[in-house]
């Protein structure tokens, strides 16, 4: 059990510190998503913040959460953008963003006492550390970028999280990357010209999912698109779950799934009405709670607020965007694994008895659909076709709108764990 610091006593200078060290890890991802899918890095970082803030707001300030850009939207947001245009691809992730709000709402309705038989510890452990394991091989291909400068960071920050007293023991990310950095600059791996080549001050060059420029390209998005918040509303619970283990707070039930499903839904509507991608909770943020023992709110909010600082400060920005990949390599090695161990300890907690056959099955077939890439698309033409309903109008024309759904990674496993557990009955397993 890590060493929990009395958190209602630190003073501002060392919340700010700590909301840094949320920031250092947070940026890397959320810069990468709009770098790939050609949004605005800039807008993608002021709506991370913003959404944070949100997300806070919604949630009573009582889930330490920070929402960075979704990596699950990257391959539709492409597509979209390609054939589509930027606005009908924004558009898109605005139809998400409201279909996780009208989720919330039939949660709230509903309430949450289906997560007790359809998530049981078998299922939720597995799938919690399919959260991290899942992202080891981008550790690997970060870390390998300069494999010797993301060790030295990794021993660093190993040994200051163990080894360190007092406030050095809750910032070991900050200083592993501060160490890595600094070994980069030593031999030669750190090019400061963005840095020299940027602005001071600078807007970001927001723009408008309400600009589609045609309702036939923007139906075609949103059919590219907003399928995927099937996929991400799932990966949300485990990430609440992993928030929920972490700091040992049941925040399915206060502030409550439906509120953290608003939460992100709103923060995504926001980011897709200025130009940013949509917005989910952040894996690395979590193994920085897990990493420190410092769970407090407003760390997160505080961290929220330099992001948005930041995208206004362009060169800010850039000092952080040269940061070495091998350095973050080194750091994000152990946040993910800390998030795998998340889910191992939900496991033993619960005394889950992997003896039984049952749940080795249900654990094992988890950890490897979760891990292991594997896709499953539904092609809703060619099932329509297959079932000979293509000459129902309303089926058809559905059909052709939404075509396919792919579900792959945790969302994947997930689904597979639930219907495992309803599926196998408890005794016929055992031997």
């Amino acid at each position: 059990m890590i060493e929990r610091v009395e958190e209602n006593n630190l003073s501002l200078s060392r919340m700010l510190i700590l909301s840094i060290q949320h920031l250092f890890a947070m940026f890397g991802a959320t810069v990468l998503v709009p770098s790939l899918t050609g949004l605005n890095p800039a807008v993608a970082l002021f709506t991370s913040g913003c959404g944070t803030l949100i997300f806070h707001l919604i949630t009573k300030g009582k889930v330490p959460a920070y929402l960075g850009s979704s990596f699950a939207f990257i391959g539709p947001i492409i597509a979209a953008k390609e054939g589509y245009g930027l606005q009908a691809a924004l558009l898109g992730c605005l139809v998400a963003g409201i279909i996780y709000i009208v989720m919330a709402g039939v949660i709230k309705k509903i309430g949450v006492g289906f997560i007790d038989d359809y998530l049981p510890p078998v299922v939720v452990g597995p799938v919690i550390m399919t959260i991290g394991l899942g992202l080891a091989p981008v550790a690997k291909d970060m870390a390998t970028y300069h494999l010797p400068v993301a060790i030295f960071t990794l021993a660093v920050t190993i040994a200051v999280s163990v080894l360190g007293k007092g406030m050095l023991k809750v910032i070991p990310i900050l200083i592993g990357i501060i160490s890595g950095y600094l070994l980069g600059l030593v031999i030669g791996i750190v090019d400061l010209t963005p840095v020299v080549e940027a602005e001071w001050l600078a807007l970001p060059q927001f723009t408008s999912a309400l600009k589609v420029e045609s309702l036939g390209a923007g139906i075609s998005a949103i059919a590219l698109i907003a399928p995927v918040a099937v996929v991400t509303m799932v990966e949300h619970l485990g990430d609440v779950l992993a928030l929920a283990k972490t700091t040992d707070e049941d925040f399915l039930i206060e502030p409550g799934l439906h509120r953290t499903l608003l939460g992100d839904g709103v923060a995504t509507l926001f980011a897709s009405l200025t130009g940013g991608p949509p917005n989910t909770t952040y894996g690395e943020n979590i193994g920085v709670l897990a990493i420190t023992g410092v769970h407090n709110p407003v760390i997160v909010q505080l961290a929220a607020i330099i992001v948005i600082a930041v995208s206004f400060v362009q060169k800010v920005g850039a000092i952080i965007q040269t940061i070495p990949v091998a350095v973050m390599g080194g750091i994000v090695i152990l946040l993910f694994g800390m998030i795998a161990s998340i889910g191992l300890r939900t496991l033993i907690e619960n005394e889950v008895d992997l003896s039984n056959n049952r749940n080795l099955v249900i654990v094992s077939t988890i950890l490897v659909i979760g891990i292991s890439g594997i896709s499953f698309t539904i092609n809703f033409v060619e099932v329509v076709n297959f079932l000979r309903l293509d000459e129902i109008a309303v089926i058809n024309r559905v059909a052709n709108v939404i075509k396919v759904l792919e579900l792959q990674g945790m969302g994947l496993a997930a689904i597979v764990g639930i219907f495992l557990n309803r599926l196998l009955p408890d005794r016929v397993l055992e031997e």
